[in-house]
């Protein structure tokens, strides 16, 4: 008997030392496999932002104008698509053709800036290396480039399109994310994409309106200053807004650029136009529109953006700041509040999300 007992205990031993193994080997196929989909899963991040962008103008119809809600999302984003039909009609071929005068004149002003530091003109260096360059290998870059910007297009539309499906039927989707956990866990889960979801709308919608207010002004600055083609300027400094701490130093560049390519006075007057219109967005026009903005302590939402670009390129650059929002609130409430046992408000809940 207890030879019988021994040998079933060792059983019992081998098969629950199975079952971990097997679970440990689950889970790191699972994480290679989340790995591998990296880009897919932002990209799917980025329609859940359309998705919140659209429903918070769906709301706005609904509350301003008194549109009936079964037709609001559709209004919205007919009213968004013509908004951006009306503006490529009526600047589309004013932007294309100073966007066009942007990269015409970048070597030039590069060199002119190479020469203030002392280096010398760097396109010639730049051209001597595009035409010794391979042929083959010329035209294969020139494919890769032409590649990239149609694979990006497609993107963005695949991003468009999963948004408007996402916002159509939000709860399908949530419903659909909260059954992969536990019975006793969904209140918990369906809470937190709640928070989660509200927190990055009051997140989304305030930087769209300082990136219209940065992007207007840059506009106005530069062609009050001489700029040449400041519509396009303005739009780079405006689209770069979006990317918190590095988007506005990026979408300055080409602006102070081609304003040491004019004169040292112009490029000193651009420097001083550009930081005075980051301070106004950063001071004024964001805690206005946002009223309670999510306080990221600044050094961890700049490494949440480097680590981002470090690990998924172009995406992680783009998106490292939401997906930081994101998990600022999952670690607040359910690491801090609900394991720690520690008060904390989170961003999104009611009364701590700047909404009335």
């Amino acid at each position: 008997m207890d030879d019988r007992d021994r040998s079933f205990r060792g059983l019992m031993g081998d098969a629950e030392f199975v079952r971990k193994t097997l679970i440990v080997l689950g889970l790191g196929l699972m994480a290679l496999l989340l790995w591998k989909l990296a880009d897919v899963l932002l990209l799917a991040f980025g329609a859940v932002l359309v998705a919140i962008l659209l429903h918070a103008a769906s709301d706005a119809l609904v509350r301003f104008l008194r549109v009936p809600e079964r037709w609001s999302l559709t209004l919205a984003s007919l009213v968004i698509f013509a908004l951006f039909l009306a503006i490529m009609a009526l600047f589309g071929t004013q932007v294309r053709s100073q966007f066009s005068s942007v990269v015409e004149r970048l070597p030039f002003a590069l060199d002119n800036f190479s020469k203030h530091l002392g280096i010398g003109p760097v396109s010639d260096d730049l051209s001597e290396i595009v035409n010794n360059a391979p042929a083959g290998g010329m035209a294969a870059r020139l494919a890769g480039i032409g590649g990239a910007i149609l694979d990006g297009l497609a993107d963005f539309i695949l991003v468009v399109i999963a948004g408007l499906y996402i916002a159509a039927a939000p709860r399908l989707y949530e419903q659909g994310f909260v059954k992969l956990f536990p019975i006793r866990h969904h209140e918990r889960v369906e809470s937190t994409l709640e928070a989660s979801g509200k927190a990055l709308r009051l997140w989304l919608t305030s930087q769209l309106i300082a990136m219209s207010c940065v992007a207007v002004l840059s506009a106005m600055a530069f062609w009050l200053i001489g700029l040449p083609s400041a519509i396009a300027l303005g739009l780079i400094a405006g689209l770069a807004d979006f990317i918190p701490f590095l988007g506005p130093i990026l979408g300055a560049l080409p602006a102070v650029l081609i304003a040491f390519s004019i004169s040292g006075e112009t490029a000193l007057w651009t420097v001083l136009a550009v930081i005075v219109i980051q301070q106004l967005e950063g001071n004024v026009i964001f805690p206005l529109v946002a009223r309670s903005v999510i306080s990221i302590p600044p050094a961890l939402a700049l490494f949440a953006i480097l680590i981002g670009s470090v690990l998924f390129g172009t995406l992680g650059l783009i998106f490292g700041f939401p997906l930081a929002v994101v998990a600022y609130v999952l670690v607040k409430k359910l690491y801090v509040r609900e394991t720690l046992g520690e008060r904390t408000e989170v961003p999104g809940e009611p009364g701590n999300d700047g909404e009335r």
